[in-house]
């Protein structure tokens, strides 16, 4: 059976096992440090506070929130936070972390694009998203829609995701210090892989099918605009939350390219608002 042949609700399931499946893995990885958020360590980035602005005493949904690391931020930052994914097991441990880092938070388990009608229509001063979050959705048409209908008027989104260059490149790369190889579509097309380890680098057991969508700038931004919606900024960064190759240079929860290596953005910020 090809790719295209397979339904989407077949795809949706593949890649919720998927999930399922690493979220304990991801849990007790060095990658998430789950027992240095419980210490009191912040995983955001310095550039994701200023698109997000004070929080204190704001409505925050945190869609795709797979096990609440970012989550925990948001709430210790003085918002009342809801977290959203469609992974069961994700959010089981998401709400373990609530818990152990004695943060009031949320959680509800349900697909993203139903996240509006799930949580009873209530509109939110932020809806913050990303890491990798778009990849797994095959219309942001839809999904723009989502976060308008989830937003008061003059409420953000604030996205936070994967610059599609790195999304283009090579899993194997022969020297990160000279350039990047480009494997993978900019955007318009499906990726149906079969992973043996999830990103944190563990051995997936089960659960290895996925299928992942390419987005562009481009789509992103239309997406939003069709929806309704003002773009307000839009910042490139050459730092980011994960790389796919060895070489990079770690700084806490962030990895940038090594010195001498081409500078290229790996994430990108986008502030949107709902007029009104």
């Amino acid at each position: 059976m090809t790719e295209s042949e397979i339904s989407f609700e077949d795809k949706y399931r593949a890649n919720r096992i998927s999930w399922d499946a690493s979220a304990p893995l991801h849990a007790a990885s060095s990658f998430y440090d789950l027992e240095g958020i419980v210490a009191g360590n912040q995983p955001l980035a310095d550039f994701e506070w200023e698109a997000l602005g004070d929080l204190r005493g704001r409505d925050v949904v945190h869609l795709q929130c797979h096990i609440g690391s970012d989550t925990v931020a948001l709430a210790r930052a003085g918002a009342d936070v809801t977290g959203l994914d469609f992974s069961p097991r994700s959010v089981e441990v998401a709400e373990e972390l609530a818990v152990r880092c004695g943060q009031r938070m949320e959680f509800v388990t349900a697909d993203v694009h139903e996240a509006a009608e799930v949580l009873g229509w209530a509109r939110f001063d932020v809806v913050y998203t990303g890491k990798g979050s778009l990849g797994w959705l095959p219309d942001l048409d839809a999904w723009a829609r989502v976060v308008a209908e989830l937003l008061r008027p003059g409420g953000v989104l604030c996205l936070v995701e994967f610059h599609p260059v790195l999304g283009a490149a090579a899993d194997e790369q022969p020297d990160v210090h000279s350039g990047l190889w480009l494997d993978y579509d900019y955007h318009h097309s499906a990726v149906h892989s079969h992973g043996e380890v999830t990103y944190t680098g563990d051995a997936m057991p089960e659960g290895n099918e996925t299928f992942e969508w390419a987005h562009g700038l481009g789509g992103t931004i239309n997406a939003l605009i069709g929806a309704g919606m003002r773009v307000e900024a839009l910042h490139e960064h050459e730092s980011s939350p994960w790389l796919p190759w060895p070489g990079g240079v770690r700084d806490a929860y962030w990895f940038r390219l090594p010195p001498g290596a081409p500078r290229l953005p790996m994430l990108f910020t986008l502030r949107a608002s709902l007029p009104g």
